[in-house]
């Protein structure tokens, strides 16, 4: 079953134009045409998939073009996959404990209550702060 570009952009929650924009940039591979028009395979929404999460997690459209143009089609991986790989898992290992951190910390401010919420929240703050 062959999709339409409307049909892979309403899937995947992007404009049509998303897609051209990122079959120009090499994100996506270009479809066959049938009566010249896009004719998608079923797959390509699982590539947008991993996209859009690539995006929330801070890949830039550079370093996303990377992890697919060099990915691993053998058991032969480029140095720029591996370096690229190795710095956004560091990366997210950041983010996830600044993001967890965060997490703590609006906890304990939601325990807070009433009046003295505003002073709660301070000294919750610099506790946070301290650790």
């Amino acid at each position: 079953m062959e999709l339409s570009i409307g049909q892979v952009a309403r899937e995947a929650g992007v404009r049509p134009s998303t897609l051209r924009y990122y079959e120009s940039i090499g994100l996506l591979p270009e479809p066959p045409r049938r009566s010249g028009r896009r004719r998608y395979h079923p797959d390509v929404l699982h590539r947008l998939a991993i996209i859009h999460t690539a995006q929330q997690a801070g890949f830039t459209l550079d370093e996303m073009r990377i992890l697919f143009d060099d990915l691993p089609e053998s058991n032969a991986t480029s140095a720029k996959w591996h370096s690229l790989v190795e710095q956004k898992l560091l990366e997210l290992s950041k983010l996830m404990r600044s993001i967890q951190s965060m997490k703590v910390l609006l906890e304990d401010i939601q325990s807070c209550a009433g009046d003295e919420l505003a002073e709660c929240v301070y000294l919750t703050g610099q506790k946070h702060l301290q650790q």
